[in-house]
């Protein structure tokens, strides 16, 4: 025998899933969201630090450099390790005068290593 038809049943129940549009991560960053924009901001500045510290350390230091976060007046580099960091610190500490030089508002530069 069929399945009798349920004429006064609608189909939006719970159990019905909806359908989500899925975006680009570049159509998100691109988008008036505020929490995007800082974290897209913060990404450029990285890339303009990233490139800046590419031209002035030696190849030894900046290849161990694994991120960059400009914060507050603190400019801080994370190294891949304990043993880097050191290095990097001494390197960093070489060519602290032309940063400040090249951008007056870092007050204070920390080199820390990066969690894993």
């Amino acid at each position: 025998m069929p399945n009798k038809i349920k004429r006064d049943k609608r189909d939006n129940g719970p159990m019905r899933r909806r359908k989500r549009r899925v975006d680009s991560v570049k159509d998100l960053l691109r988008g008036p969201q505020p929490a995007l924009q800082r974290l897209k901001a913060q990404e450029e500045r990285q890339t303009l630090w990233r490139r800046w510290l590419d031209e002035h350390l030696h190849e030894d230091a900046r290849t161990r450099i694994c991120g960059i976060v400009e914060r507050a007046g603190t400019l801080v580099i994370f190294a891949s390790s304990a043993a880097w960091s050191a290095r990097v610190r001494f390197a960093i500490a070489e060519i602290e005068e032309e940063i400040r030089r090249a951008h007056p508002a870092i007050d204070k530069i920390a080199v820390r290593v990066l969690p894993r």
